[in-house]
């Protein structure tokens, strides 16, 4: 008996993933996959398809590097549930306790004669809130007047990585020096109002980011120090970081943007901005990771906490976590407006939203054979994880094509991954 079969999974079934995800690369829809599954704390399948390069014609390897975006944001709500253990805070104190710039913040209601008009929080920003995308923060790319605000701050002033010279998504150099620190960066934004009262709305955000300000504030160490020292290097996850060093281009995964009937190169990684450090360290998006080192991290959370006899979290701290803190009408209606500005056309359901991550909360709204209770979050350019505690199964699936969305990568992973579960 193989390892699949030997926790409740059928080998023959498991070949469905690659099956699905050679056909999106053959269609020229994406340049490749990389697929991890394991139940039970063993891997079951593990699986690399396609090209990392096709300029180049490099093919897809296991231990490809990849831009994981916003699969950054768990890994964040990990280190600060670290911090909560610890009693630095509680999820209900206003971030303005630690951060006073956010004192004072004030929500976009409309313009009058070319002028923008505000109004008083009616409450102050939680830590909560922060993790859980319902604070009135906004993204540069969510739509309406408040993200032109945001554009013109990282227009003027950068945020993050450098974009690539090597591809389409080079931008010119900020007009202002660059934000020294994460500080620097949170007074900036502290100027700009809220897109909604704190609580109100879930509405994508760069909640993450302030909280990575939080994190160094509390630890007094910098964000990516504390991420290395507590989760990184005890894990075992040697490829995650902020950057990638030379010594490890020669695996990093150039990144596409769609085209009818093939793909544009919008990152080289031989050009990449990753070749050097950030210039802020960002827990909402500035992560590249390998499947395998995530494994371990997801898989740390799938075991309530522990991984390979080290304890870093309590299992009452995970199960907190990967609660549902939103609920699904909130949640379903935030990320509905997401996705569908992203270009996938359909309507989200059954979905909430736990610290930094999604929860399903009704398998049929979310038209997939998941469990309830499965914890998940992607990245823009098409990554994707989850843990299912009922299952004890965990699954990654990392590509590299913006943006996130385009095709059904993870329904597709989702969907072939748990068709093979036979016990």
């Amino acid at each position: 008996m193989s390892y699949p079969e030997k926790v409740g999974m059928s080998s023959e079934r498991l070949d469905h993933i690659g099956t699905a995800m050679r056909r999106l690369i053959d269609e020229k829809k994406i340049p490749g996959t990389v697929t991890l599954v394991a139940r039970k704390g063993k891997v079951v399948h593990f699986e690399a398809n396609g090209m990392r390069d096709l300029e180049r014609g490099l093919p897809m390897e296991k231990d490809t590097i990849f831009r994981i975006y916003s699969q950054s944001k768990p890994v964040t709500g990990a280190a600060l549930m670290m911090l909560f253990e610890e009693g630095k805070f509680l999820m209900t104190d206003p971030i303005s306790k630690y951060l006073p710039e956010f004192t004072d913040m004030k929500v976009y209601v409309g313009e009058e004669n070319g002028k923008i008009k505000t109004e008083p929080t009616n409450s102050p920003i939680t830590i909560q809130q922060l993790t859980s995308h319902t604070s009135g923060l906004s993204y540069s790319f969510m739509p309406g007047p408040v993200g032109s605000m945001y554009i013109q701050e990282e227009t003027e002033r950068g945020f993050g990585n450098a974009p690539s010279e090597g591809g389409e998504f080079f931008i010119s150099e900020p007009k202002n020096p660059p934000f020294k620190n994460l500080r620097e960066w949170t007074k900036a934004l502290a100027e700009i109002p809220l897109v909604a009262q704190p609580g109100s709305i879930w509405n994508y955000s760069v909640g993450m980011d302030v909280l990575g300000a939080l994190i160094e504030e509390v630890s007094e160490m910098s964000f990516g120090e504390f991420l290395k020292d507590r989760i990184f290097d005890p894990l075992g996850m040697v490829d995650s970081g902020f950057m990638v060093p030379e010594e490890k281009l020669n695996r990093f995964a150039a990144n596409y943007g769609p085209l009818v009937g093939n793909m544009i190169l919008m990152d080289d990684p031989e050009k990449s901005g990753y070749k050097t450090p950030p210039q802020l360290e960002s827990g909402g998006g500035g992560l590249v990771s390998t499947a395998e080192d995530y494994m371990r991290f997801a898989q740390m959370l799938l075991n309530k906490g522990e991984y390979q006899g080290k304890r870093y979290l309590g299992k009452k701290t995970v199960e907190f976590m990967t609660a549902d803190h939103v609920g699904s009408d909130r949640a379903g209606e935030g990320l509905t407006s997401l996705f569908n500005m992203l270009g996938s056309g359909y309507a989200v359901k059954g979905m909430g939203f736990g610290v930094t991550g999604s929860v399903v909360v009704n398998p049929a709204l979310a038209a997939l054979p998941v469990s309830e209770g499965v914890y998940s979050w992607g990245g823009a350019a098409s990554t994707h994880f989850w843990i299912d505690h009922k299952e004890d199964l965990l699954g990654i699936v990392h590509t590299q094509l913006l943006p996130d969305g385009t095709y059904p990568v993870r329904e597709l992973m989702q969907l072939t991954t748990y068709q093979a579960l036979i016990d």
